[in-house]
């Protein structure tokens, strides 16, 4: 094979020179290997078949080049709210440190007595409600506040003095400093969601809730939010208004004798009033026919500006039940 190789090699090469003095390609005269392939490369240096197809290369059998859309202008910008395209406002709902650290400001304590409070008065507030209004306020409130503890369990109608009783329970608290509290967290909801309170339908005996708190001083609350203690001089102005009462700092005491059944409709009267107000006097009957209402605030021990307000509306109960002259 190599010795027909070696005679071939002089071949090639004469009609390699012959070609080129023809001014041909040696391959056109069979003179280099391969020469049989080389012209049919030569003559294909086209790529034959349909044109790739891509994104800037014309499909398959198409006359022109497509060409792509113009892009929509990107300003000025369509106002979504002309256009119909806005999507949905999300609902407002009240930041918890915030809720927290007012509720605490107001009442004058740190945040995690804040936040029990405020726990304490979304818990029960959300049980006294219907389901409707329930899901609704519990979707404008941080969910912070009522995660810990059941809101649809069933709500007693105990009145305003249930209510008071059962935000005390959860936050270890006495009911005065309780009803406090309660109408701070409740007043700070109200401005933090504007309407929102106002449209909720409350049972008539709780709607006083939702006045605002007594101020700090004067005999209404201390600087930490508890009751505060009348001093000697607010004590006999108050006994000025009270002809039927007597007492001192620690307590105001009234008597009634009465018929046994005039006294049981007085008595009776009185027990509206502790449903109206979440509180009453302690009631002591002696005999049929005598009764000592005694009221005081026992978590500081005197007599506050609640209790002669209690005084006074026990007065009326009194007035109102025809009880004549205690």
């Amino acid at each position: 094979m190599s010795k027909q190789m070696e005679g071939d090699n002089p071949h090639r090469r004469k009609l390699a020179q012959k070609a080129r003095s023809e001014g041909r390609q040696p391959s056109e005269s069979g003179a280099t290997l391969g020469s049989t392939k080389q012209p049919n490369q030569a003559s294909h240096g086209q790529r034959q078949g349909p044109p790739p197809v891509g994104a800037h290369k014309p499909a398959a059998g198409s006359q022109s080049r497509q060409t792509r859309p113009s892009p929509s202008p990107s300003w000025p910008r369509p106002d979504p709210e002309l256009t119909g395209t806005a999507p949905p406002p999300e609902p407002l709902v009240m930041r918890y440190r915030e809720v927290v650290g007012e509720v605490g400001r107001r009442i004058g304590v740190g945040f995690e007595e804040a936040k029990s409070a405020a726990e304490a008065t979304v818990t029960v507030l959300a049980r006294a409600l219907n389901a409707t209004d329930r899901e609704r306020f519990l979707g404008k409130v941080p969910a912070e506040l009522h995660e810990d503890y059941a809101v649809n369990v069933p709500y007693p109608p105990r009145g305003l003095q249930g209510f008071v009783e059962e935000v005390g329970r959860i936050s270890h608290r006495t009911p005065d400093v309780a009803r406090y509290q309660a109408q701070t967290v409740i007043s700070v909801l109200s401005e933090q969601d504007d309407g929102l309170v106002e449209s909720l339908y409350l049972p008539p005996d709780l709607r006083d809730l939702v006045e605002p708190p007594p101020q700090p001083g004067g005999g209404l609350v201390d600087s930490s939010g508890g009751p505060s203690p009348l001093d000697d001089g607010e004590l006999r102005a108050a006994l000025g208004r009270l002809p039927y009462w007597s007492g001192n700092r620690r307590a105001l005491t009234r008597t009634i004798t009465l018929p046994a059944a005039n006294l049981d409709r007085v008595l009776a009267q009185i027990e509206s009033v502790r449903r109206d107000l979440g509180r009453g006097p302690r009631v002591t009957r002696a005999d049929r026919d005598n009764a000592t209402l005694v009221v005081r605030t026992t978590s500081v021990d005197a007599v506050t500006a609640a209790d002669v307000e209690l005084a006074h509306r026990l007065d009326d109960a009194i007035d109102a039940a025809g009880a004549g002259i205690a």
